[in-house]
């Protein structure tokens, strides 16, 4: 739990700039605030013109050591020709950096629009780009990071809702039942905490940028070790079979160009979508205090999202109580 309702209330534009200019450059401009909630990210560009990307981290979200571990991983993949943005260190070596209560990392920005899940060359960059990263993932192990769990993570994120005001009682029973049935059904795909991986763990198209067929993955805040299909399940959007299999076929191609894939992994991929739509929710009650998801998310006080959202959950349900056709 946060200690300070608004963590972030501290955090002006002149207390951005002072911290930047504490690690001896010097911003001509303000600072431009880019899109995110969990922690705050401002895009500067300084004397020479150079455009970097500043996160300031939530406080007590991450110990020092999970965030090193994020930042030695990206320079790890930096230095393997991955295209990735890696943390600037000082000439001491340093990554990550404070301003008062604030512990913030300078990123190179990198430019570029997200990539078209339609487009089978695309598709093949992305499989290829994420293959790139998984082949320096399986060298090592994350120490301080955590492990994909989905009983626990659905445990987790089924009692934060519970226990807040925001389901009425029709509802509350709804979703307690719903989400208890699709507790059940994912005690089904545990995987081998011996079998992951270091990932990304948040690789939606937000965090894949680029031009033409050449994409870089930025944004590794919730980096992990888990299965590789954690990584990849969310570039299958198509609703039709046949297109969700030509999506697949894609970026496994290029996914294949550096390591081989495990084609068992593909049964989490509706698991890991049920997960995700757990989460969200969660994740909103949960940050319901900081003041920019008020107005981020306004329609999570209304009870019309509730009942999508427990609709939503038991087609998730039904999804999960076959075997998906386009898989086979």
């Amino acid at each position: 739990m946060e200690t300070c309702q608004h963590p972030f209330a501290l955090l002006s534009p002149a207390r951005v700039v002072a911290a930047v200019e504490s690690l001896g450059f010097w911003l001509p401009g303000e600072p431009f605030a880019l899109n995110s909630y969990e922690n705050r990210v401002y895009l500067v560009h300084d004397e020479e013109r150079r455009r970097w990307v500043v996160k300031f981290y939530r406080p007590e979200r991450w110990s020092d050591a999970c965030i090193q571990e994020e930042h030695d991983f990206l320079a790890e993949l930096d230095a393997a020709g991955v295209a990735v943005a890696a943390p600037w260190r000082d000439a001491d070596g340093v990554s990550l950096h404070r301003e008062a209560t604030f512990r913030f990392a300078l990123f190179p920005h990198r430019p570029g629009q997200a990539p078209e899940l339609e487009n089978p060359a695309h598709l093949f960059a992305l499989g290829e780009l994420i293959g790139a990263v998984h082949a320096v993932g399986e060298r090592s192990r994350f120490r301080h990071r955590g492990t994909l769990d989905l009983d626990g993570m659905v445990r987790e994120a089924r009692e934060r809702v519970l226990v807040s005001h925001w389901l009425g009682s029709r509802q509350r029973e709804a979703y307690a039942r719903v989400t208890a049935a699709l507790h059940e059904c994912l005690a089904d795909h545990a995987w081998p905490a011996e079998r992951a991986i270091r990932v990304q763990g948040d690789c939606h198209i937000g965090n894949i940028l680029g031009r033409d067929e050449h994409f870089a993955l930025v944004d590794f805040d919730d980096c992990l070790m888990a299965p590789a299909v954690q990584d990849l399940w969310m570039l299958i959007t198509a609703e039709r079979d046949e297109e969700r299999h030509m999506q697949l076929s894609e970026v496994m191609e290029g996914y294949e160009q550096h390591r081989d894939f495990d084609r068992r992994e593909l049964a989490l991929m509706e698991p890991l979508r049920t997960l995700r739509l757990l989460r969200h929710s969660a994740w909103l009650v949960a940050r319901w205090e900081d003041p920019a998801f008020p107005v981020a998310f306004p329609w999570l006080a209304d009870a019309g999202y509730w009942d999508g959202h427990i609709r939503a959950l038991e087609q998730q349900r039904l999804v999960l109580g076959r075997e998906p056709r386009w898989l086979a």
